[in-house]
């Protein structure tokens, strides 16, 4: 038997029957009279002790996908999802040694004041970023309400230069799609979509009617590292590239849900090829599931992440949230994915020197097929 270094002392305490009335859960409420009553320390404020004690419910459940969600981070949430919010407009990213790496949106209040991508952030309003800060803390700080004069000042380093800055909050529309027509072949439009929000399917729409526009024959959809997003946006997504059809079927504690496609989509006719991942999830899922099974088109890239379960998103009272596990979904054909994946049709390694590999192997595969078109058009 193993014990824990330290002093200990023997029944000079009462037993948790004498320090607790019981009620609900009377074991957590004995173990807070004893912390209560004689912990060094003291003991932490309410708000602190309902967290914890909500945080340990739910991971007492062993899914991972059902958590608890501080206030700040569920307005960080609720705003990446509607794909707006007032801000400075930066990506913030973690480098290796643990510093906080900015790079601005193209015209954003961040760009326009003067940060540059690769800028290391170093103080907030005066007050010191620390490492190890979570994202979504300082992101909360960078964001507020879209008034006159109302922003922050930033203090950060530029190759080893400290700055200053001022930049004022404006609204900032955060992009879900982007999309342009291949350097590599005229004939080939590229679609990215980063994460399904509220403007996702109008992004989208937009995307091809542009691409169309540029004479495109045939389409990749790159869904890498999507983690996913919002459901119904996503099987509108799926609806644009499929003509009709099951989409999805939801399974719930005690009924099933279909979600049917309607006839028409804005990309139902050229050739397509989807890009995907271990970073492919949920949402992102969806799609490219319901692709696969109506052979739509053709997935490649790496085995994706595995997430066939459902989660809503409720607000508590102070404006906490917690993301519950309700239901899982299974493909037009009846698959179910959890912690399985979808397995592309062309499986790719990654390139270890950086080279976009599944790209070029997705361009390879759509020149076959659009090139007897290409011909025709050229000899007509």
């Amino acid at each position: 038997m193993v014990f824990s270094a330290g002093f200990f002392v023997r029944d000079l305490l009462p037993s948790p029957s004498q320090v607790s009335a019981g009620g609900p859960f009377p074991l957590l409420q004995d173990v807070i009279s004893i912390v209560e009553t004689t912990y060094l320390r003291g003991s932490p404020d309410e708000t602190t002790t309902q967290y914890s004690a909500i945080r340990g419910y739910l991971s007492g459940l062993g899914d991972p996908a059902t958590y608890f969600v501080e206030p700040p981070a569920t307005q960080v949430e609720s705003d990446a999802l509607a794909g707006v919010y007032g801000g400075i407009g930066v990506r913030i990213h973690t480098t290796t040694t643990g510093e906080f790496r900015l790079t601005p949106f193209a015209d954003s209040p961040a760009e326009e004041a003067g940060i540059h991508d690769g800028d290391l952030l170093i103080k907030i309003d005066g007050t010191a970023v620390e490492k190890g800060t979570p994202i979504s803390a300082i992101d909360v700080r960078l964001r507020g309400e879209v008034t006159e004069g109302n922003g922050v000042d930033l203090e950060v380093t530029r190759r080893g230069n400290p700055m200053s800055f001022f930049v004022p909050f404006d609204v900032i529309i955060v992009p879900s799609v982007t999309y342009r027509i291949l350097d590599e072949d005229e004939h080939l439009g590229y679609i990215q979509i980063t994460d399904f929000t509220n403007r996702t399917p109008a992004e989208l729409r937009d995307a091809i009617s542009s691409l169309r526009k540029q004479n495109a024959l045939a389409v990749i959809v790159d869904l890498r590292n999507n983690g996913g997003g919002l459901l119904q946006e996503a099987l509108t997504v799926a609806g644009e590239f499929i003509d009709d059809g099951l989409l999805l079927t939801e399974r719930q504690r005690a009924n099933e849900k279909e979600y049917q496609d309607t006839e028409g989509g804005a990309l139902t006719d050229l050739p397509l090829v989807v890009l995907v991942n271990d970073g492919t999830a949920s949402a992102a899922e969806v799609v490219a599931g319901a692709i696969r099974d109506y052979q739509r088109g053709m997935l490649i890239g790496q085995q994706t992440y595995g997430k066939g379960t459902i989660q809503q998103i409720i607000q508590l009272a102070d404006k906490s949230s917690v993301h519950v596990t309700f239901a899982e979904w299974l493909t037009p054909l009846g698959n179910t994915i959890e912690g399985i994946g979808l397995t592309p049709d062309i499986v790719m390694i990654p390139s270890s020197d950086g080279a976009d590999v599944e790209l070029a192997e997705a361009i390879r595969q759509l020149q076959s097929s659009i090139t007897p078109s290409v011909t025709t058009a050229q000899d007509g």
